[in-house]
């Protein structure tokens, strides 16, 4: 439990396909001395035969001492175009509901350091920036909105998948190999594929993974800079925000835009940021004399009323649009009241119940 980073005493669940990784993962958490914990298989239909296999490693948890349940993927089976990312949601939502259901906050996966290379050469392709590059972290909430309250672990994080092959065939333990991890139709196994080549290059699976913590920290930083400067230039009310408009473009541009990202996903409740280039728009036409207004990801930016002045007359006011058809305070989050509701805080030059849009 100490290896990865639970509190004592925590519901754990761990997510087991039945490869290798994850079957060893299994087991060092039995070796770790840990109690308490459920396996999780997910049988997503896309192979026959999946619901026997399934089985089997169903069976292997029981004899290593864990209680399990096999999770069986009820939707469309996925296109062909986008199969990876479309099974990873519909994995993501079986478990975090069934998480949520067992009151189980934690949930560990098996990614290892061959999965954060691979991860890096996927978003590399994609031209991804710092966070995309900063690959997968030891401990992130699951990314599905509605089941964000459960933490996910990594502690396989810094291990070769080799070692833990390696480790399972010391012991004797079996393991599966899904033919699907060797179809160079996925995105993922060309990448798998390509890391011999690099490493006869010297660029080898830990000096990626390496790169992969320099672009971590390198994150932690811009994401506590983009904190500071929201708690100092924003103000959250009842679905609405204000925000310093001469502060904001007086910052260097990348925490600006992360700025800028971080209160219209939090006003709109979008499960995703808005797109670089919208929000490079943006971020362009605010530095434009006579701006007047713009919609982004569900939210209109303009200029605040003389009233709402937050910051003076260079204040901005984001507010989520209603959807057509519905009014404001129908389109507004439970315990909104609507688009005219007054600021929950105070002006912050009276300097009293400030609320940092960044602090939920």
């Amino acid at each position: 439990m100490r290896v990865a980073g639970l509190a004592p005493g925590a519901k754990v669940a761990l997510a087991v396909s039945g490869g290798g990784d994850s079957i060893a993962l299994m087991h060092l958490f039995k070796d770790w001395g840990a109690t308490g914990a459920t396996v999780l298989i997910v049988d997503h239909g896309l192979r026959k035969g999946s619901a026997k296999e399934a089985a089997e490693v169903r069976r292997w948890a029981k004899l290593a001492g864990f209680p399990a349940f096999v999770l069986t993927v009820k939707e469309a089976r996925p296109r062909d175009t986008g199969i990876e990312e479309q099974a990873r949601n519909a994995r993501y939502r079986l478990l975090g509901a069934w998480c949520r259901k067992a009151c189980v906050e934690s949930l560990l996966l098996a990614h290892t350091r061959d999965d954060q290379a691979e991860t890096f050469l996927l978003r590399l392709a994609r031209g991804s920036g710092v966070d995309g590059l900063s690959s997968m972290r030891g401990k992130s909430p699951l990314p599905i909105p509605a089941f964000a309250a459960v933490t996910l672990y990594r502690p396989l994080l810094g291990i070769a998948r080799s070692e833990l092959r390696d480790y399972l065939k010391v012991r004797g333990i079996e393991w599966l190999e899904d033919p699907m991890n060797d179809d160079p139709r996925f995105a993922r196994v060309r990448m798998r594929k390509l890391l011999p080549v690099l490493a006869e290059s010297g660029v080898s699976v830990s000096r990626i993974a390496e790169a992969a913590e320099h672009q971590a920290r390198a994150r932690e930083a811009l994401e506590g800079a983009t904190e500071a400067f929201l708690a100092a230039h924003a103000r959250m009310g009842r679905g609405v925000a204000f925000l310093d408009q001469a502060a904001l473009l007086n910052l260097p541009p990348e925490i600006a835009l992360r700025a800028l990202s971080a209160i219209l996903t939090r006003i709109s409740g979008a499960p995703y940021r808005p797109r670089f280039e919208r929000l490079e728009s943006l971020f362009a036409a605010l530095r434009q004399d006579g701006f007047a207004a713009r919609t982004l990801a569900g939210c209109r930016i303009g200029k605040a009323p003389k009233a709402r002045g937050e910051f003076g007359p260079a204040t901005l006011e984001i507010r989520a649009e209603a959807p057509r058809g519905k009014t404001a305070s129908q389109h507004a989050p439970s315990g909104v009241k609507s688009q005219s509701a007054d600021l929950a805080e105070k002006s912050p030059h009276k300097g009293r119940n400030r609320v940092a849009i960044w602090n939920s």
